[in-house]
């Protein structure tokens, strides 16, 4: 799962001061993490950077750790590998160092074929510069160049499958998205007409046989500070049950577009949106009592809601 809704690359990240998807940054021994941990609202959810595991390594040159080399038959590890640089092998039959990895046939040797720099052992380095002809380091089966001719484009179709699925995932799921948004706007029972949104709601009589007059004029904040309140709150009105107004209602009543809405039941396992909900307005409209909420959920015919908070009896009368 992504955090970015934005920036398909899992490597980048909204970066909302230019407006474009930006690289991660890299650091030796580190893999990135998917979209640096950054939401397109600059929320954070976990660490940019996270280290590399056990027999994994990044010398910086990637975004991602690496597995580190295995040291073939008739090599020795002369350097482990560590976070930050890969395994170097010797060559038991002579002085130099290095891998060496013929990928055609054992008649022939090219520069190309190492897969590392090979080192004398007096320390000093260098790379073959050109292609010569000479018998192989070590015995090397024809068939085995044959299985790396077929071993490398089979790989390259592996990649090509995975980055198009991976795009129809994120397209389907930005499609499905797309769809909640256009279905909760259709919905007349989300905004009622004649309703004015954050504005003070009329007075209901009915609700004065459920709730005391201290309740109804107790802050907003009152629900928020009564963990046992909220939490039965939560249970009634966050799930999304097909005939029954939830929270997502209360949110469109209270004037939130629907990307805000739709994008806060996507964090549901990490924050409640009902909390979200009345973090916001109580934020916005720091006046609102609990006769507010009461009479939206009054509105949206959640009698049982609104019995939660006859609960907060005991929280009013101390204060």
């Amino acid at each position: 799962m992504t955090h970015s809704l934005k920036c398909s690359d899992t490597t980048t990240f909204w970066n909302r001061s230019v407006s474009k998807c930006t690289p991660c940054p890299r650091k030796p021994g580190y893999g990135v993490t998917i979209n640096c941990g950054f939401d397109d609202h600059g929320g954070r959810h976990e660490s940019s950077l996270t280290k590399c595991k056990a027999d994994t390594f990044n010398d910086g040159s990637g975004a991602h750790c690496r597995p580190c080399t295995v040291c073939p038959s008739g090599f020795n590890t002369s350097t482990p590998c560590d976070t930050t640089s890969d395994t170097k092998c010797q060559y038991t039959g002579s002085g130099a160092t290095g891998v060496p990895v013929p990928e055609a046939t054992p008649s022939h040797y090219d520069s190309s074929v190492f897969s590392t720099t090979i080192q004398t052992n007096q320390g000093s380095s260098f790379k073959p510069r050109a292609a010569t002809t000479r018998p192989p380091l070590y015995p090397v089966p024809v068939s085995h160049g044959v299985g790396l001719l077929w071993t490398i484009p089979f790989a390259i179709i592996i990649s090509i499958m995975l980055v198009v699925i991976c795009t129809f995932l994120i397209y389907m799921k930005r499609k499905r998205g797309q769809h909640t948004v256009l279905s909760y706007r259709r919905r007349s029972s989300y905004i009622n007409a004649g309703f004015s949104p954050l504005s003070a709601p009329p007075g209901n009589n009915d609700l004065e046989h459920i709730l005391s007059p201290d309740i109804l004029s107790a802050p907003l904040q009152t629900v928020l500070d009564n963990l046992d309140v909220l939490e039965e709150l939560v249970i009634l009105l966050d799930p999304e049950n097909q005939g029954v107004k939830n929270t997502k209602h209360l949110a469109s009543h209270c004037s939130f577009p629907a990307t805000w809405i739709t994008y806060t039941y996507s964090m549901k396992e990490s924050k409640s949106p009902l909390r979200a909900v009345l973090e916001g307005v109580t934020s916005r409209q720091p006046d609102w009592t609990v006769g507010h909420l009461a009479r939206l959920l009054k509105h949206m015919e959640r009698n049982d809601a609104v019995t939660v908070l006859a609960k907060l009896g005991l929280n009013v009368m101390q204060v």
